[in-house]
């Protein structure tokens, strides 16, 4: 093997991990030297012991989450496709919609939970409409800048060929706002777990935004910290997960 492609190799396979090994064990050996209190800051094999503990909690907790991530995204990318590309196609719809979207979109979410449960009560639902709220607005911007970033003379071409308005969707637009759809995706996905959270602090049963608040409550902090650290697992899988299907779809951009 090069030189250049051994060092690229050593820097993805061993630096990354080997740089997380380091942190890690500076933190364990931060909170030992200085014996700072576990219900103040667990050490990280505090943190694997709680996981493991309360791995049958964590696991039913975490898929109450996932699914309402997952639905909660869904619905945003369903509402939002056809929005995006009446905003896209229809000045007067881009006068008026979208100020008032802009408008929706700067109301902090967590002022909304509770309104929000009120109006749907103490079901999943009403964590699922806040993921919704929290995903909408970035998938729709991505849409519409994707649309709006067709290039002017590959539309001119197409017309001058005599395409109909439905093959230039078919054939130019919708190809071309695919990578932007993609990046709003990737963004949403991440703050759909927030959403999640947020709607599971206000009011839950269930779910690893809930587990959290009891557990801190009752001091047990490595759980929380356990279940911090599944949610960054979701959140992660999640994205690459749609970095997966991008790079599946939009092979000509690769």
């Amino acid at each position: 093997m090069h030189l250049p492609a051994l060092s690229r190799a050593l820097s993805r396979h061993v630096v990354t991990p080997l740089v997380y090994l380091v942190a890690l064990l500076a933190w364990e050996g931060l909170v030992r030297a200085f014996a700072v209190p576990t219900w103040l800051l667990p050490a990280p094999s505090q943190i694997a012991a709680a996981s493991v503990e309360w791995a049958p909690e964590l696991a039913v907790n975490a898929l109450v989450t996932l699914r309402e991530t997952v639905f909660g995204f869904l619905l945003a990318l369903a509402l939002s496709l056809p929005l995006a590309g009446l905003i896209a196609f229809n000045p007067i719809a881009r006068r008026i919609v979208y100020p008032i979207l802009l408008g929706l979109q700067s109301i902090p979410k967590v002022a909304l939970a509770p309104l929000v449960t009120l109006w749907f009560g103490f079901s999943e639902w009403p964590k699922i409409v806040i993921v919704v709220l929290v995903c909408f607005f970035p998938i729709l911007v991505n849409v519409v800048a994707g649309f709006d970033a067709v290039p002017r003379a590959m539309l001119d071409l197409m017309r001058s060929l005599g395409a109909s308005q439905h093959m230039i969707l078919r054939r130019l637009r919708i190809p071309a706002a695919l990578p932007a759809l993609f990046t709003g995706c990737k963004v949403a996905i991440t703050f759909a777990v927030i959403g999640a959270v947020i709607g599971e602090f206000v009011s839950a049963q269930s779910g690893l935004g809930y587990l959290i608040l009891i557990t801190t409550s009752q001091s047990q902090t490595p759980v929380a910290f356990a279940a911090l650290l599944v949610l960054t697992v979701m959140s992660v899988a999640l994205f690459y997960v749609l970095e997966y299907l991008e790079r599946r779809v939009v092979t000509w951009s690769a």
